[in-house]
């Protein structure tokens, strides 16, 4: 994985748990709007708007970089529509990304031929 690679993957994850953060913040808001006086959901639904096409894109980078198989970024693209997946997607981006910098040290020192 090259530096670029390993960048969008680290992106993508970043996103992915404050993304998720956002989720549960705007479901408590919107509790909260119909059980009291308190009504925060038009702003902490436009957070979370602006975060999930941070998501996707930074989705959409890290897929044309990795050349992952479909499967993977449609996994990782139903766990951000789960209320806690996208902390998932966090923990398995931060495995993909500690793979990928191992791998690299690996070429860099000879290891391996890759």
């Amino acid at each position: 994985m090259d530096i670029k690679t390993a960048s969008a993957v680290r992106r993508l994850r970043l996103v992915s748990a404050v993304e998720a953060v956002s989720y549960l913040l705007l479901l408590v808001c919107s509790v909260l709007k119909r059980t009291t006086d308190f009504n925060a959901v038009p702003v902490m639904g436009a957070i979370h708007g602006v975060l999930v096409i941070l998501f996707l894109l930074f989705l959409a980078d890290a897929w044309n970089r990795t050349k992952w198989p479909v499967k993977q970024p449609l996994v990782y693209f139903v766990l951000s529509l789960i209320p806690v997946g996208g902390f998932w997607a966090e923990r398995m981006l931060r495995r993909e990304e500690e793979a990928g910098v191992i791998a690299a040290r690996a070429r860099r020192e000879g290891v391996v031929n890759a």
